[in-house]
């Protein structure tokens, strides 16, 4: 596997990390989400050189994640907003806030708090079935080959409930 060729894996994981699979971009997709919006603003908030900074907007726009939008003519500078498709991106972040607040929050807890508009409480993303709304656990679901798969596309299980690595 070619790590510049990964949008041309049979791999939804793969071609997801051509697109958002370093550090800078994962941080610049959560300002996002902060509505965090301009070019200035995202290198004060992340101390990124400017270079990498651009190099990464540009991916994300070249990607349909995000669409660049003039805000100023003189001197001529932009916005960025998330795409539909970067929006979809939400559940993903949202996962991994959840995964830092549960194992990484030190004693002061939490650094921030998410609040449903439409309940007004605050909440914990979980992720359920689509079918029938329960939670879903690595251990709990059994993965097939879809319509795109090759050959050969999964390693052998152990268990169709234990993971492969042996964990408990």
């Amino acid at each position: 596997m070619k790590w510049d060729a990964l949008e041309e894996e049979n791999c939804s994981v793969a071609r997801t990390l051509a697109v958002i699979g370093d550090r800078w971009t994962l941080l610049i997709l959560r300002d996002c989400f902060l509505r965090v919006r301009r070019f200035e603003a995202f290198q004060a908030r992340l101390g990124i050189t400017r270079h990498l900074l651009a190099d990464r907007l540009r991916k994300l726009v070249d990607f349909g994640v995000l669409r660049r939008v003039p805000y100023q003519d003189s001197p001529r500078r932009h916005e960025y907003l998330l795409t539909h498709k970067g929006l979809d991106l939400y559940p993903v972040l949202m996962a991994i806030v959840h995964w830092g607040d549960v194992h990484m929050a030190d004693e002061r807890g939490r650094p921030l708090l998410h609040q449903h508009d439409g309940c007004g409480k605050f909440f914990d993303p979980v992720m359920v079935c689509s079918e029938c709304g329960e939670p879903l656990r690595a251990r709990e679901v059994t993965v097939h080959p879809g319509p795109g798969a090759q050959s050969s596309p999964l390693p052998p299980q152990t268990s169709p409930r234990r993971p492969a690595t042996g964990a408990p």
